[in-house]
């Protein structure tokens, strides 16, 4: 009886980016810091596992390509907004490639985005919810108090509570993003609010809240790190309302100095 022997030759592995590759994602994130690297680093990791499951190169995919893995993100459930950022970084990836001459165009230059709704439809809380939010957490241990401050009060993200350098937090960097959802929706209980309360919730109170009581729009972008004041301004619940519309106040503004 014959046996084979197991054979020893080399089965060559395609590496997962040609060195053109690897230089335009390094030199595209290397513009960015801090959380927006995070997000833009999590968008086309998650492109180049979708390329490499179907054997496309990032500088051999097309428009078609790049269009079908924004449908499949729909289909998955993703919401709009979360599409359009990723092919906005898909774009901004590859716009980056071409200006730094390591590709002749952009695949991503016409690819049609999902329309996003600018309305927030988050679970919003009114004044009342908010302060029984504050009291309950402030009558539990200090480290939910400190993270139901930083989330509410500061109007931080989840990511920026839970990274702050603060002894009494109690979180692991990088590790409790669940944790802080637990005790967000724990002390959301205590207070009597039967809404589901997430920590972006408590960052959407703070951003609505400030808008509410007056805190102009600029200085509430800046508090809530937004790029800009589009985005904030899908907080505010108040801008239909007369006396805060443009036109309103240009009109006040003039027919006072007419007198």
């Amino acid at each position: 009886m014959t046996t084979t022997a197991p054979s020893t030759a080399l089965v060559m592995i395609q590496p997962a980016f040609t060195d053109a590759e690897r230089l335009a994602l390094a030199g595209f994130l290397a513009g960015y810091r801090g959380l927006t690297r995070e997000a833009y680093a999590l968008d086309l990791r998650q492109f180049t596992i979708w390329c490499r499951a179907r054997s496309l190169g990032l500088f051999a995919v097309r428009r078609a390509d790049i269009e079908s893995f924004a449908r499949e993100l729909e289909a998955r459930g993703r919401a709009r907004a979360t599409v359009t950022r990723r092919l906005c970084t898909i774009a901004g990836f590859y716009r980056y490639a071409v200006e730094e001459e390591l590709l002749d165009h952009s695949p991503a230059a016409h690819v049609r985005r999902p329309r996003v709704d600018y309305e927030s439809h988050a679970v919003a809380l009114d004044r009342n919810e908010l302060g029984a939010l504050l009291v309950a957490a402030g009558l539990g241990p200090p480290c939910e108090h400190a993270l139901i401050s930083l989330l509410a009060l500061n109007g931080l993200r989840v990511s920026e509570a839970t990274g702050a350098d603060i002894e009494q937090l109690g979180l692991e960097r990088g590790q409790s993003r669940h944790g802080a959802g637990r005790i967000v929706r724990k002390t959301a209980r205590r207070a009597g609010i039967a809404k589901t309360v997430t920590p972006h919730t408590l960052r959407h109170a703070f951003i609505t809240a400030a808008l509410d009581a007056g805190v102009p729009l600029r200085d509430v972008q800046e508090a809530a790190s937004h790029a800009g004041p589009r985005t904030t301004m899908r907080y505010d619940r108040a801008r239909g309302s007369l006396d805060r519309h443009a036109t309103y106040i240009v009109a006040a503004y003039v027919a006072g100095a007419a007198r």
